[in-house]
């Protein structure tokens, strides 16, 4: 699939209806990622992170995507994403077409993460912080959509102990599964 037909699926799923709403104010810290994706000759690539292996650090060795709490200065979650994505990974906001929102996800530790959703034009290199990251992966679309209807995941939500996607040495679970599960839902819907 060529980069402007990928680019025209994509922007149509994310602009269609569905997409779960913020919780009711004051109960949840707002936070906010990116599914960024990578488009070449041969298909569409999720970057995702690999969280640093800190002790004590509640996310260690997690799978996610780029993203982190909202400060002051950022003036909406869109802006949040991408500020983290510059301080996390090296990747500027000019070389980001940010396609819209997925909606609002919650975690069990009360956060609430608006999920977006960019294509980078592959500029510049990924430089990404080894304090905060260890792994960088680009997994292409089509082995989490195989693994998505695989697993009978397709038009259901299985609960978060069965919703994984796994990728050569590691699993993405939790949250992110959930917003993969979502993205790739209506992806297949818009396709």
């Amino acid at each position: 699939m060529n980069h402007d037909k990928c680019v025209r699926i994509l922007r149509s799923a994310i602009q269609s209806q569905g997409h779960p709403g913020p919780p009711e104010k004051g109960r949840f810290q707002s936070t906010s990622v990116i599914a960024l994706f990578s488009i070449t000759d041969t298909g569409a690539n999720l970057l995702f992170i690999q969280k640093a292996d800190i002790q004590g650090y509640p996310w260690a060795n997690q799978m996610a995507f780029p993203g982190g709490h909202r400060d002051e200065g950022d003036i909406s979650t869109e802006q949040t994403a991408l500020r983290e994505l510059s301080e996390e990974m090296g990747i500027d906001r000019k070389d980001v077409e940010v396609m819209g929102s997925l909606g609002h996800f919650q975690t069990i530790n009360n956060k609430d993460i608006e999920a977006w959703v960019g294509v980078w034009n592959k500029k510049g290199k990924i430089l990404h912080d080894p304090s905060e990251i260890s792994r960088v992966f680009q997994i292409p679309l089509d082995h989490l959509i195989d693994v998505h209807m695989k697993n009978g995941f397709n038009g259901t939500m299985p609960d978060v102990m069965h919703l994984k996607y796994p990728y050569k040495d590691v699993v993405i679970w939790g949250v992110t599964a959930k917003i993969v599960h979502h993205l790739i839902e209506i992806l297949l819907k818009n396709a």
